[in-house]
């Protein structure tokens, strides 16, 4: 199981983790953290070992294997403006990419909107949700999940699945992994309130589909174009025909 006094040891944060709630079973960390009115402290992680209810975007199932994955959520209630979401949701993206590739030297590339991927094989993903006040976010909850350990996946994905053990060949500790995710983390969350323009370059720097001929789905509607670029808020911009369409959400897929 999960070594807390290993992982602890190894967290150099200010705010990030210094709260720490580890559950071996819950409904969906994502959901706890929302719903709870007694967990106040800005940056409080929930990591649990197994997720009756762990789910993705779209409300798809996450599942993952007891003990052997990461699975957890931050919790954000600080300084919070809504134009700066999706940067959270690209940084969040590029904090697992760099926490990878520092401590297992494997390539890693980025799929727009959240999609953590290993030889194109999904590895990591994130869902962020929020609650409001009026016109204002009150908490952010970015749950994250990370195949890890686990050795096989049973069933059938949008993304072929696999586990950082899996590419390493070798077993990884998730102590050093949730500990270096969160340490890079603080810092990259910083620099999405002081220059998200380096989270935009520094994420598109991952992503190889820029540029190319893409179709976006969202509620059943497709649409096909080329992926010119991000804007400033972290939006897809589209090209169809001469027109570019601002993209706020869908699945991405190269165009066959």
């Amino acid at each position: 199981m999960f070594n807390i006094e290993d992982f602890d040891i190894r967290l150099d944060t200010d705010f990030i983790g210094r709260s720490f709630v580890y559950c071996e079973e819950i409904n969906s960390t994502n959901s706890f953290l929302l719903n709870s009115s007694s967990l106040k402290e800005n940056g409080t992680v929930v990591l649990a070992e197994f997720q009756e209810k762990g789910r993705g975007r779209q409300d798809r199932a996450w599942l993952s294997n007891t003990g052997q994955n990461l699975t957890f959520s931050i919790m954000l209630n600080e300084k919070l403006k809504a134009n700066r979401l999706n940067i959270i949701n690209l940084g969040t993206s590029l904090t697992i990419a760099q926490s990878i590739e520092n401590l297992y030297q494997l390539r890693v590339n980025l799929k727009w909107p959240n999609d953590v991927l290993i030889n194109n094989k999904k590895v990591a993903g994130i869902l962020l949700e929020s609650s409001s006040l009026g016109n204002k976010i009150e908490k952010l909850v970015i749950g994250i999940g990370i195949n890890v350990n686990q050795p096989s996946f049973q069933g059938k994905f949008p993304i072929l699945p696999t586990s950082i053990r899996k590419e390493f060949t070798e077993a990884v500790s998730r102590e050093r992994l949730l500990s270096e995710f969160l340490n890079n983390f603080e810092e990259i969350l910083e620099t999405c309130s002081k220059n998200p323009q380096k989270i935009l370059n520094d994420w598109k720097s991952k992503c190889e589909m820029i540029g190319e001929k893409i179709k976006v789905e969202s509620d059943q509607i497709s649409m096909y174009g080329i992926f010119e670029d991000l804007d400033s808020e972290g939006h897809l911009l589209l090209k169809v025909e001469n027109k570019i369409e601002k993209i706020h959400f869908g699945d991405v897929s190269l165009r066959q």
